[in-house]
């Protein structure tokens, strides 16, 4: 199965892979460190997977002190290298925040995300988009531009030859609060009901009935990935900050937010449906 290239996530695993190897071998990060004559803080961020470029030099290093085999070695230079590649996101750091969100997305093979107030990215129209920017009052036009260009690119893992399955789970808000006119309004939620049709893409609407949920407090995004040995991540976001949780405990509380706010929701074909039932109401107003 081939994935775009994914830098970030081939860091997180190759700093997984030298603390296990640095545990197996019952050393301190002081004690590696000075036994491989590596800067105590380089092997820091190595294993923290804050270094964006790793030297071939350290690895070999690393490799005598924990007495890896040459495979093994060798499977640790090719991580480094791919750690190094750069993304198509990277031209758009200015929009992404400097965590690119597109780095896990890229080799996620399943995609969770509960949205309580704006379509999912990855689902909307440009126009939609444009206006949700240009709505907010904080972007010049060529701000906007790039928002829209970073995030249709971005997309496009939908249509990959393997995407990942995509699950959302919609707030009625998101699909009743207009965001440009009602033609783009209508227009998106025609978009949403036909990228349902897509077998990897479900898409459940919460509706308003169903009252307060676990997830009322901010909208969140779940990645797997295809490599077991690769643990999930939860993705959220707010005006001013971008946070990745993979910590065993906060994930379990983001799984169960999602158990909860799924169960609460229209099935696909009702979602589908209600979805309709809006954009119907649309077109008096265009």
């Amino acid at each position: 199965m081939s994935r775009t290239l994914s830098p970030t996530v081939r860091r997180r695993r190759l700093a997984r892979v030298l603390r296990q190897l640095r545990d197996e071998a019952r050393l301190t990060l002081d004690a590696a460190a000075k036994q491989a004559g590596i800067a105590r803080a380089t092997l820091g961020k190595i294993e923290t997977a804050e270094l964006k470029r790793v030297r071939l030099s350290d690895l070999d290093s690393l490799a005598v002190l924990y007495e890896i085999d040459n495979s093994t070695r060798l499977a640790l230079h090719q991580l480094a290298k791919d750690s190094s590649e750069r993304g198509w996101w990277s031209k758009y750091k200015d929009v992404f925040g400097g965590k690119a969100l597109p780095d896990f997305e890229a080799e996620a093979s399943c995609i969770r995300t509960f949205q309580a107030q704006v379509v999912p990215g990855l689902l909307q129209t440009s126009d939609y988009i444009e206006a949700v920017f240009t709505g907010t009052n904080a972007f010049v036009a060529e701000e906007v531009a790039r928002h829209v260009d970073a995030r249709v690119e971005r997309q496009k893992i939908l249509t990959h030859a393997y995407p990942p399955d995509y699950t959302v789970i919609l707030d009625e808000a998101a699909l009743r609060r207009q965001a440009g006119s009602a033609t783009v309004m209508k227009e998106q939620l025609e978009h949403l009901a036909y990228m349902t049709t897509r077998p990897h893409i479900a898409l459940h609407v919460l509706p308003f009935s169903a009252g307060m949920h676990a997830a009322s407090l901010g909208s969140f995004t779940i990645m797997d990935f295809p490599d077991p040995s690769d643990p999930s991540l939860a993705h959220t976001e707010n005006p001013t900050s971008i946070l990745f949780v993979e910590e065993e405990t906060e994930l379990r509380r983001y799984e169960a937010m999602w158990r909860e706010a799924h169960n609460a929701s229209l099935t696909v074909k009702q979602s589908v449906e209600f979805i309709k039932q809006i954009a119907s109401s649309l077109e008096s107003e265009q």
